[in-house]
């Protein structure tokens, strides 16, 4: 049986609940005292190799900055060349490996994972990236295990996808990697993110250099490791923690680039598609830019929506892991008849909020990632307290002392256009605008036009004519568009993530339409008896 023939179908990973007492919970507990004792070096990967250059980084927990986890060797430009050459001699071999084959090892490291793997990579997520056991549990764990097996029945549905065949010959869709590599820039705010960026187009037999953040180099050097354990290939990922500048210049400038895999700052993207522009000329084939960016996303109430529900859901879409999701609920509008019951149960839940170290597991937030994003987040709350037309409904304190602690803060706006409703501020913040009931239509257009993103958003109501004016008139402003629901936790399989405008290319992580940037297919036909004389039948005399 060939391997496109094979039809694996999966589920989504169970999310373990770390309740007390749990078998779950004491292994977690045991591994980050684990990790917490010790400082783990961090070299490159490249071609099998680890590489220690020396120029380290200290790796800190956000939410105890005192705290040493590990030390980043930052690769050196012999080792960033060394790198690209090591997955552009890897690839003949890994593209020539069956699509069963790629796929036994992405299964084995899915299964290592949901086992012995779960409590190593969920202690390091929570240690380096300050994210609760919840947080941690949907992210490297389940997540992750999703990208691994839902991409393997995603690459076989496309295998499966194939032309029709007239009697006397075949065609075949031949599913082809791209002649290179693969350029994966990662993030520090989703360890899922970051390996997918990598095993998504190594699934499809492409070789990747994988540039992760400095931020969550703990927990990505650790999935590196637990690929090799499942038996990836020396080459196919190349682990190169290192100056960013530096990296990107040295990939870019290389010819057997063959595409990008990238979520981070819409800035970052734009300067790396506008060098990739400037160097088009040189390069083999013209590579595949695939980008999620950033997002200023909103949530909509509707004068019908139930209080209770979009207070939990502006609490948990703002707050959760810090505010720091591409998806998170940054800028709400509320009708003026709604605003008091919300803003009453909205600031009565949020001070019942727990926040500290992510050990103590009563905490609902920990800390923001560095002391640069603190210091952003920090100032647009020093002019927020000091604008006439901001008022400070709840938080609004940071504490910069032990960890970095934004408290979670709900500013109210009087200006639809305020740049606290325009910018992304990635932090525990959410501005709110107050319109009158009847301005609704009006609304409708400022939710569409006020950022220049377009990556999550959602509406709350419980009239239908309202929810299906705000889908039609909000058609573009989403990519990811919820019903009564927060606009975050987009669930591998169930909701294809990604955003357009200024929010990146929307090419959906978690579905086959983002491996299939990662193919150039070719057609194969054959035929079985072919013509021996040149004349149609309508040139007989």
């Amino acid at each position: 049986m060939s391997a496109h023939n094979l039809h694996p179908k999966f589920t989504n990973e169970t999310v373990l609940s770390y309740a007390p007492g749990s078998a779950e919970r004491q292994a977690l507990i045991a591994e980050l005292a684990a990790q917490q004792a010790r400082v783990l070096e961090i070299p490159a990967i490249v071609g099998g190799e680890r590489i220690a250059s020396g120029n380290l980084t200290d790796v800190r927990a956000p939410h105890a900055h005192q705290q040493q986890l590990g030390r980043i060797h930052n690769a050196d430009a012999g080792t960033i060349h060394a790198a690209i050459d090591a997955a552009v001699a890897a690839q003949r071999d890994w593209s020539h490996a069956t699509l069963a084959e790629r796929a036994a090892v992405f299964l084995k490291a899915a299964d290592l994972l949901a086992g012995p793997w779960r409590a190593r990579l969920n202690a390091a997520t929570m240690l380096g990236q300050s994210k609760t056991a919840y947080q941690a549990e949907i992210d490297s764990a389940c997540e992750l295990i999703d990208f691994l097996r839902f991409n393997v029945q995603f690459a076989h549905e496309l295998a499966n996808s194939q032309p029709i065949s007239s009697p006397g010959m075949r065609n075949h869709l031949e599913y082809r990697p791209l002649e290179g590599f693969v350029y994966a820039v990662t993030p520090f705010n989703f360890t899922a993110i970051g390996g997918n960026l990598a095993i998504a187009p190594a699934l499809m037999g492409n070789t990747v250099v994988w540039k992760p953040a400095a931020t969550a180099s703990l927990s990505n050097f650790l999935f590196m490791e637990l690929l090799e354990a499942a038996g990836l290939p020396k080459g196919v990922i190349n682990f190169l923690p290192g100056d960013p500048v530096a990296v990107s210049g040295a990939v870019l400038a290389r010819p057997e680039l063959a595409g990008i895999h990238f979520t981070g700052s819409t800035a970052v993207f734009d300067t790396l598609w506008g060098e990739v522009g400037r160097n088009v000329s040189r390069y083999r084939s013209y590579p595949r830019l695939v980008g999620e960016t950033g997002g200023k996303d909103f949530v909509l109430a509707h004068a019908s929506a139930d209080v209770d529900a979009l207070a939990v859901a502006l609490l948990r879409g703002a707050f959760e892991y810090q505010g720091q999701k591409c998806s998170a609920a940054s800028r709400a509008y509320v009708p003026a008849s709604l605003w008091p019951q919300v803003r009453a149960r909205l600031v009565a839940l949020v001070e019942t909020i727990r926040m500290g170290d992510v050990t103590d597991f009563s905490n609902f937030m920990g800390a923001v990632i560095d002391r640069r994003a603190f210091d952003r987040i920090d100032g647009h709350l020093q002019r927020a307290a000091a604008d006439s037309g901001v008022t400070v409904v709840c938080g609004g304190k940071t504490d910069a002392s032990v960890g970095y602690f934004i408290a979670p803060t709900v500013l109210e706006v009087d200006n639809p256009r305020h740049t606290l409703m325009e910018t992304e501020l990635f932090g525990p913040v959410l501005s709110v605008y107050v319109y009158a009931d009847k301005q609704w239509p009006e609304v409708l257009a400022l939710v569409d036009s006020t950022s220049p993103y377009a990556l999550t958003g959602a509406v709350f109501a419980t009239e239908r004519a309202a929810i299906a004016q705000a889908a039609d008139a909000l058609r573009f402003a989403a990519g990811n568009f919820y019903i009564n629901d927060k606009p975050t936790g987009a669930v591998v399989g169930q909701q294809p993530f990604g955003g357009a405008r200024r929010s990146g290319t929307n090419d959906k992580a978690g579905s086959a339409l983002n491996l299939l940037r990662w193919v150039s297919p070719r057609t194969v036909k054959e035929t079985f008896v072919p013509p021996s004389d040149y004349r149609y039948a309508h040139m007989a005399a």
